[in-house]
C-alpha cells in the first residue's frame, strides 16, 4: 500500500512552534529522499524542505534557521520542526519522496495567526 499520512498541524499564534509528522508506507520512504511541501491559499504547492535518504537537509530561504527536517528509519516518518512560526507559513502541508512522487496525503492545515 502506497501511503502518507501528514499530522500535527493546528492553530498557534506568531513566534510559536509546531512539529510535522508524515507517516509514509515503506514503498515510498525507504532509501529515498524525503521533503515537505506546502500550499497557501490560492497559491501553487511550495517546495519547502528536503532531507536525504542520508540525513542531509535542505531548506528554501525563507524557512532556514527556523525549520528543521528529520527523518526516523525505524518509524518511516520524517518530521518537521516548526520555530518562530509567522502568518505566511500558514499553509496546508504536505510531504512526498524525491524525485518521484508518491500520491499525495491529505496534508496538515497549519494557521499562524498575527
Amino acid at each position: 500500500q502506497v501511503e502518507l499520512v501528514e499530522s500535527g498541524g493546528g492553530l498557534v499564534q506568531a513566534g510559536g512552534s509546531l512539529r510535522l509528522s508524515c507517516a509514509a508506507s515503506g514503498s515510498i520512504f525507504s532509501g529515498n529522499d524525503m521533503a515537505w511541501y506546502r500550499r497557501s491559499s490560492g497559491k501553487l504547492r511550495e517546495f519547502v524542505a528536503r532531507i536525504s535518504s542520508g540525513g542531509s537537509p535542505y531548506y528554501i530561504n525563507t524557512v532556514k534557521g527556523r525549520f528543521i527536517i528529520s527523518r526516523d528509519n525505524a518509524k518511516n516518518t520524517v518530521y518537521l520542526q516548526m520555530n518562530s512560526l509567522k502568518p505566511e507559513d500558514t499553509a496546508v502541508y504536505y510531504c512526498n519522496r524525491l524525485p518521484t512522487w508518491a500520491p499525495w496525503g491529505q496534508g496538515t492545515q497549519v494557521t499562524v495567526s498575527s
